[in-house]
């Protein structure tokens, strides 16, 4: 993790974790994560099932036992080896993948469900409102659409005012179209609320759309925290490289600080020796045979999907995907000629 990733938020971080860890028996589940989140940002805590996020969420929100570290929210402690404020009293909203609302109320009671008489009707109003359900209010949650609940959630998990918001998969029972305008409604209100905010997703896409940064975690650990662009543009290992989108992977070495592809050379800012080539279809791009550092490739499969086009293509024994924008699609056997664009690409010392 760099260190000016590491110090986003600083003191104003209304989530802070400090060398977080947890065992489950003798798996550790959660292994020395460090991160803050600033009031009104958005941190995605992305990884595969397993990985942990989920666990550091439940962590944050109380539901588990702090082992080892020390978390903090609007710079008070909520836990170390020593103590383990109640969930109740952490000022944290939650809100969970299968909404968990209550069947028996309606979206107005479940809204004000914990809230004080006194502030009741006036948070019911304000975040029917926002999140567009004041036509619905004394609609029951089975009488809703998935989005719909989803919204009613959110309202009550937002009602109270938390100082800090906890998503945990929210968004992945819903269709996509629906789940595209979920999500940034829901970032507009959290950055409306100015809620520090801590999304877990195992959906790439998800945290690039939602979060001002990303942290990549996998087997407990956070191996790359940092804006999605910076997190997709240059990736700190292979892993985070793989996870957030398709990769064509190719073994080189490294001499003088380049290495040798069928497209030609590229720079390598790794000692040299053996390594690891990997880069992006959009990487691949198609140009004409007279420009230099370019191959002839023969297309073995080409698909239309939508706003782009997938080839795969086979050069000197190798084969690659190619994303290439949207047009026609060329036949199977045909002779292009590609070029490697270096941004797209990046070289790991060999493990």
């Amino acid at each position: 993790m760099s260190e000016r990733s590491a110090a986003v938020g600083g003191d104003r971080a209304g989530l802070e974790l400090s060398a977080v860890s947890h065992d489950y028996g003798r798996r550790r589940a959660v292994d020395g994560v460090s991160f803050t989140v600033a009031p009104g940002e958005i941190l995605g805590l992305l990884g595969p099932s397993g990985c942990g996020k989920s666990t550091t969420l439940r962590l944050v929100a109380g539901l588990e036992d702090l082992q080892t570290g020390t978390i903090r929210i609007g710079g008070d402690i909520m836990a170390d080896r020593s103590r383990n404020i109640p969930t109740e009293r952490r000022h944290v909203g939650m809100v969970f993948q299968d909404h968990a609302l209550f069947p028996h109320l309606s979206v107005a009671e479940n809204i004000a469900f914990g809230l004080g008489h006194v502030t009741r009707q006036g948070r019911i109003e304000r975040w029917g409102k926002r999140l567009g359900l004041l036509n619905h209010l004394a609609t029951y949650p089975h009488q809703l659409s998935g989005g719909e609940q989803q919204r009613v959630a959110l309202a009550r998990a937002m009602a109270p005012e938390p100082r800090v918001m906890l998503l945990d998969e929210p968004f992945s029972s819903l269709d996509s179209r629906l789940r595209d305008q979920i999500r940034d409604d829901t970032v507009e209100v959290l950055k409306q609320a100015g809620t520090a905010t801590l999304l877990v997703t195992h959906d790439p896409e998800e945290a690039m759309r939602m979060g001002d940064r990303i942290a990549i975690m996998n087997a407990g650990r956070i191996e790359q925290i940092d804006t999605p662009a910076q997190v997709y543009a240059a990736p700190a290992t292979p892993f985070v490289a793989r996870f957030l989108s398709e990769t064509n992977e190719l073994p080189v070495q490294v001499r003088g600080g380049t290495v040798e592809t069928p497209f030609g050379r590229l720079p390598a800012p790794v000692p040299d020796g053996a390594a690891l080539l990997m880069f992006r279809p959009e990487a691949l791009q198609e140009t004409g045979p007279e420009v230099a550092g370019t191959a002839a490739v023969t297309v073995q499969r080409a698909t239309a999907l939508g706003a782009y086009r997938r080839l795969e293509i086979g050069v000197a024994g190798q084969r690659f995907a190619a994303r290439l924008p949207a047009g026609p699609l060329p036949a199977s056997g045909a002779v292009l000629h590609f070029g490697l664009n270096p941004d797209f690409c990046f070289v790991f010392p060999a493990a």
